[in-house]
């Protein structure tokens, strides 16, 4: 029983480990400046994101370049910046964190 709980708590660790992770880089890049996982701040909830995207094939893509190039329009009028600070695979992980979000 002892090791089955030590298992378990273990899986649990690995699993949440790299959505922690993600969210500290999303914090360290100020994105949790204007987001916020469940609710709008300045620019759309994390979770309705990775809504609009769930399903399409190239969501990932789509939301990687969001985040590097900016965007307007799509969640109202106010624009998401360009995001320089943000290298490209920096920007791949938080796309693919957003949209594991559920």
């Amino acid at each position: 029983m002892r090791g089955s709980l030590f298992s378990t708590l273990l899986l649990c660790l690995v699993v949440a480990t790299p959505a922690v992770a993600d969210q500290a880089l999303a914090k360290s890049r100020n994105c949790l400046s204007c987001h916020a996982i469940d609710k709008k701040i300045v620019g759309p909830a994390y979770l309705d994101v990775a809504r609009k995207y769930a399903g399409q094939k190239d969501g990932p893509d789509k939301l990687t370049a969001k985040i590097l190039k900016g965007g307007a329009g799509v969640w109202g009028v106010i624009p998401m910046p360009v995001n320089s600070q943000v290298s490209e695979a920096e920007a791949r992980k938080l796309a693919n964190w957003v949209l594991s979000l559920k």
